[in-house]
């Protein structure tokens, strides 16, 4: 029997596209999965559109909570959820008909992985591929290559204190990513479109003001300094003679992430007592 897998879909003031979202899991390849919504205190009409369309569907369960912000909401669905995997899926997203088969096949081959995405299109007022970066793990310290609709275990889940619910302007996922990377996970990328990203106007991420994505980088940082420390440890990461490794991470170092990191590295490595790096 395939195993049950427990999409969660958070929802704050999304009644215009819900529906599409729910809509695209009924078309799944996939036969068992159950669905969460959980209405993050929505005061426009989600609830009563929600409610309006899984009626009688036996496949949904429906919570509502005070607003808490997308990783509360994102928490409490998995907290009372019954899948071996879970899948989070924002109100206003969509994804492929086999995304969830193919992903799940792989996690069942693959004890090791943790993480099992794929590639990604624009869809609302942006259109065409997602170009995310190749996964490696100079690029996930710098910045997030892995979107929120990803596949992973539950059991990881409850090895977890969850989803940062201090991450209040986003990259929750990467900060949630990065604690299942140092438990040992390995992440796996489909190469195939299977998840559609809604760009719109007001969306958080294109919102975020510079000062708030420092803050947000400053925690991230602080809440993985194992992570970071134990990865940037050996100076030859960074040697001007290494030529081969400056060609690979040459798109990093160019990138305004990757110099404020290298100020959070120096920081580090002065607290470990270790020389800093050019």
């Amino acid at each position: 029997m395939e195993p049950l897998v427990s999409i969660i879909i958070p929802c704050f003031n999304q009644s215009g596209f819900i529906g599409e979202t729910i809509g695209c899991l009924n078309k799944l390849q996939y036969q068992n999965w159950e669905a969460i919504i959980v209405n993050d205190g929505s005061t426009d009409d989600s609830e009563k559109t929600i409610l309006a369309i899984i009626a009688n569907q036996t496949k949904f369960k429906y919570l509502r909570q005070e607003n808490k912000g997308l990783a509360e909401a994102r928490n409490a669905g998995i907290r009372i959820s019954n899948g071996k995997y879970i899948l989070p899926l924002d109100a206003d997203d969509l994804i492929s008909p086999d995304y969830i088969s193919e992903a799940v096949e792989y996690l069942e081959h693959n004890p090791q992985t943790g993480i099992v995405y794929a590639n990604a299109e624009f869809f609302g007022e942006k259109q065409g591929l997602w170009e995310l970066p190749d996964f490696s793990m100079q690029q996930m310290l710098t910045m997030n290559c892995i979107f929120c609709t990803s596949l992973f275990r539950k059991e990881d889940f409850d090895r977890t204190k969850g989803y940062n619910p201090a991450m209040v302007y986003g990259w929750e996922d990467w900060d949630f990513w990065l604690t299942l990377i140092e438990l040992g996970r390995k992440v796996h990328k489909i190469d195939k479109t299977h998840f559609y990203y809604r760009i719109r106007s007001e969306s958080m991420l294109r919102t975020m003001s510079v000062e708030q994505r420092k803050q947000l980088k400053n925690l991230i940082f602080k809440n993985h300094l194992n992570l970071y420390g134990s990865f940037y440890d050996s100076p030859a990461i960074f040697s001007e003679e290494n030529h081969k490794l400056k060609t690979q991470l040459k798109n990093i170092t160019c990138s305004p992430e990757y110099r404020y990191f290298h100020k959070l590295f120096n920081v580090l490595r002065k607290a470990l007592g270790k020389k800093t790096f050019l």
